[in-house]
């Protein structure tokens, strides 16, 4: 699975670091991705999403699931 989200397509970008001294070295940014639960094509999927789309409201999250138990069969 790759580091990109799945709204946006936001992924790694890279770039240098540059020291005081201007020591140049290569370097990655990882992008701010979250494992969440979203409804998805009238289904729940889940999916990478980045918090910058979480926060926004681009996906819709499923509604929150209920679990009663069975009632007994055998009073």
């Amino acid at each position: 699975m790759a580091k990109r989200c799945e709204i946006c397509n936001k992924g790694t970008v890279t770039g240098n670091s540059i020291s005081h001294a201007h020591n140049v070295t290569r370097r990655t940014w990882q992008a701010n991705l979250q494992k969440v639960r979203a409804l998805i094509d009238g289904r729940v999927r889940r999916v990478l999403v980045c918090t910058r789309c979480l926060r926004s409201g681009k996906i819709q999250k499923p509604p929150v699931r209920r679990w009663q138990p069975e009632p007994d069969a055998n009073p």
